[in-house]
This record gives structure tokens, sequence and C-alpha cells, in this order.
């Protein structure tokens, strides 16, 4: 069992970012055995994992280190995604993992179940033990995990660079993208705000973490910090209507 964030938020106050502290925290009841951020910096993506719980992860690390200067909007932002697990397989393989597609970088923090085959059996070559790492080398392969991966079980948070492009032609600043979907078996909440979104594994972990309303992934669906961005049908991917098992 494993534990996913995901965070957006424009001109964040001092209380957003004790609420996004408090979402790592609260979390820990999904996991205690490790504990990833990958967070945008302002240029690149810049991931931070250890095999320690996240009240350990913390006596060294803060958020408000999280932040960065949007220039195309003249504020501070907050984008990030986290994970928090159990110890399922080697430590060493601890996420969010993140690697690199032709529009720009890409990580990813997975809760689920990609396979239980062998390693040399898997659909992806991957550098870990860790299954959740074909969930990255679909992306990279130009292949939705949703479409690759329809029947097996998920609930991920990705965050992705892409590049603005200016009047002229030229290639603008880089920016991030937050998603978050998943297909069925696995839970994913989200809270939508005034000044961005949250994702969290249990609608209990964002009311622990002070968010009063928040609304359930439905699955098949990537929802973005720009809203809903896509809806696959099971059918279209052979796949049974899935049961939302609220986990």
């Amino acid at each position: 069992m494993c534990g996913v964030i995901g965070v957006h938020l424009s001109n964040p106050t001092a209380t957003d970012l004790g609420i996004v502290r408090e979402l790592f925290s609260q979390s820990m009841i999904r996991g205690k055995h490790a504990t990833g951020v990958t967070y945008f910096n302002g240029e690149q993506l810049v991931t931070d994992k250890a095999p320690v719980p996240v009240d350990e992860f913390f006596e060294t690390r803060n958020v408000i280190d999280w932040l960065y200067d949007d220039d195309y909007y003249d504020h501070k932002c907050l984008t990030l995604i986290g994970h928090i697990r159990y110890s399922t397989s080697d430590l060493r393989y601890n996420q969010p993992f993140d690697g690199r597609t032709d529009e720009g970088q890409v990580a990813i923090a997975h809760n689920g179940v990609i396979s239980q085959e062998p390693h040399s059996e898997w659909e992806f070559k991957t550098e870990t033990m860790n299954d959740s790492e074909m969930i990255l080398r679909s992306i990279e392969n130009g292949v939705h995990p949703l479409e690759k991966f329809a029947d097996r079980s998920m609930a991920v948070t990705q965050l992705t660079t892409l590049r603005r492009q200016n009047e002229d032609g030229t290639e603008g600043s880089v920016f991030p993208m937050l998603e978050g979907y998943r297909n069925h078996e696995r839970p994913l909440w989200r809270s939508k705000r005034k000044n961005g979104v949250l994702f969290a594994s249990t609608a209990d972990i964002l009311g622990r973490s002070g968010i009063a309303m928040s609304l359930r992934c439905e699955p098949f669906t990537v929802y973005s910090n720009g809203g809903q961005s896509r809806r696959w049908h099971p059918n279209y991917l052979q796949t049974k209507e899935p049961i939302d098992l609220q986990l």
C-alpha cells in the first residue's frame, strides 16, 4: 500500500504550505518506509527521495524551499508530486520515478500493481525491480498508462514540463503540468481550489489535512491543474466497467 500526492498552487499562503506539509504527514498512514517528492524549481524537475518516514524526511526539508517564481504570472507557485510507501520491494527502488519525453521531463508517483510476473517478462525494460517504473516507461514510449495498463491497478500523480511558445514563434519559458488519474481499485481524490488543485489517495487524508471539500477521481479520467483533460471509456480499452472500490 502506498500514498500518492499532487499539488499545484498559485501564489500559496502560509496556510497553504501548512496544508501541503500535512498532506505528507497524513499520508503516512499508507506508508512509513520511504518518502519522496518531485517538484518544479522554475526551470526543471527535481526529485528527492529517501528510505525514511515522512517525519524524518521533513527534519531536513521544508515545503517553502519548493516554491518557484513563475515569471509568466509574476508570482510564486508550488507544483509537486509526492509518494509515501510501505516496503513491498527493495527500498532502493523508491518513488517518484523521473525521466524524459520529446516534450520535456516527466515524473510519476504510483500506487498499485502493474505486474507480478518475473522481471524478464515485463512489457518495458526498467532500471529498477519496481514494477511502478513501467508507468514512466510507458509515458516515455508515447503510450498513456491508462491505455497500456487498462486492466492493471493504478492511481497516479504525474508531473510533466512543457514549454510556452512566444508570439513570434520562438520557444518561451518552461512550465509544469500536474495530472492525476486512476483506472480501478486504487483510490485517488482531489480538491479543486481557487488557486489550484490538490490530489491525495483518500478523502480522509485530505480532510485531516484541513481540506473540507474533496471529490473522488473517476476511473479512466485524467484530471489536471486546469481541470478534466481526458476521459477513456472502458469499452474502448477492452476492459470491464470498473467497480469503484473505496480502499
